[in-house]
Formats: structure tokens, C-alpha cells, sequence
């Protein structure tokens, strides 16, 4: 391709680039973009500031990504919408994480610190942080001997012994699961699960917001005599 190819071909991109441009904002409706084009009219700068501290003209950039310097210039303008086509080149030409450039806020500290909730002395360590969805916890039981009041609810559940011995009480089933042992059923079964009265149990139980509301907050059964 010579000269004067490469100069129309660039004009035909320009003006497709254009026509993009010119469609993307005949098409964009009101509702609900305000956020968002706050984040996105901030990309621009960002994206002029990192070539400059990296010393890159729009020239040597336009190389680098294939993408036209008049391209170029209007994403840093802010003339042009940002697209996933255009800022994984540049992130790449300039050896980026995507997020530095969109500006994608750090990610938090992924540790879940809950505080352990103590209820007629079972304790539980909420092990997830959202409320309702899945919920999962670890839970520490005294020794005790409770008689068994099987429950019903909506859901589903989720057991696996750590270290002792878990009783489980599930329609006609009564079981004993030692460590490293799990279970799950349905908790519209008829169920109850505790201390077998040999010492102390721990185990994870994961279970639905229903689940949360009946082994969390509902008091234990009636300790045998």
C-alpha cells in the first residue's frame, strides 16, 4: 500500500469513527447514565496523563495500537466514548492494569471479620458478609444433652463436622457424623442436629436466610432432665 492508500484508508477510518461517535450519542437515552458518564468523562484525562508520565506521543501510540491518532486524541478529548475495543490496545501498549485506566476502585480487604454471635450457648462465626442469599457459618457447640425438636423450613443445608461428633435428626434418620464428615438435605425434612453429649462440636453449616432465622436466632431444645 502506498503513500496515498494509507492517507484514504485512514480518512475512511476517521469518518467510520466518526459516524460510531455521532450514532453513540443520537442513541444514548437519560435514564440512569448520569453515574456513568461521570465515570467515563473522567477516562480521557487519565488516559492523556498516563502517556505522558510514559514520555509516548499519540504518534508513537497509534503505532503501538493501531488505532489513529485523531482516534486518540478524541478519547483523551473526551470527544470519543471509551469502548472495550479501544482501551485493551492501550492498556497493553502501556503495560496496564484495564482498571488504572477506567479508574476501578481497589478492591477492599477480601477478609470477612464478623463478629461471633452467641446464642443460649452456641456460637456462630458468620463466614460470609452479605445478608439474605447463601449464608455459611462456623459453628462451635458445647457439650450438652439436649432432647431433639426437629424443625421444618424452606431451604436447604449444608453440614461439615470439624472436629467432635454432630447428632442429626432427619425425618427417620438419626445419625452421628464424626470429623470430616458431611451432610446436606432438605429442610423441609423434619430436622435437628447437636451435641451427641460426648463433648464439645464443631462444624460449618451453610445454609438459606431461613436457615439463618431458625438455627441463629431460635432457642435450642428443651435439655433433658
Amino acid at each position: 500500500m502506498n503513500e496515498h492508500e494509507e492517507r484514504d484508508d485512514r480518512h475512511d477510518r476517521d469518518e467510520r469513527d466518526e459516524q460510531e461517535e455521532r450514532h453513540e450519542h443520537e442513541g444514548r437515552e437519560d435514564h440512569g447514565e448520569a453515574g456513568t458518564d461521570e465515570v467515563l468523562a473522567e477516562v480521557g484525562p487519565r488516559l492523556r496523563r498516563i502517556r505522558k508520565e510514559r514520555g509516548a506521543t499519540l504518534a508513537g501510540l497509534s503505532t503501538a495500537t493501531g488505532i489513529s491518532v485523531s482516534t486518540l486524541s478524541r478519547l483523551e478529548s473526551g470527544l470519543r466514548k471509551p469502548s472495550l475495543e479501544l482501551l485493551l490496545p492501550i492498556a497493553r501498549a502501556h503495560q496496564v492494569p484495564l482498571d488504572e485506566l477506567v479508574g476501578a476502585p481497589p478492591v477492599g480487604d477480601p477478609r470477612v471479620r464478623s463478629k461471633p454471635i452467641v446464642r443460649y450457648g452456641r456460637t456462630h462465626w458468620p463466614l460470609t458478609r452479605q445478608p439474605g442469599g447463601l449464608q455459611a457459618f462456623k459453628v462451635l457447640e458445647p457439650m450438652r444433652n439436649d432432647e431433639p425438636e426437629p424443625r421444618t423450613h424452606e431451604g436447604y443445608e449444608w453440614l461439615y463436622v470439624l472436629s467432635g461428633r454432630l447428632r442429626l435428626v432427619l425425618g427417620d434418620h438419626d445419625v452421628v457424623l464424626s470429623a470430616g464428615e458431611a451432610a446436606e438435605f432438605d429442610t423441609r425434612v423434619p430436622h435437628w442436629f447437636g451435641s451427641t453429649g460426648e463433648g464439645p462440636v464443631e462444624f460449618l453449616s451453610l445454609f438459606g436466610p431461613q436457615g439463618e432465622r431458625m438455627h441463629v436466632r431460635a432457642r435450642p431444645s428443651t435439655r433433658r432432665p
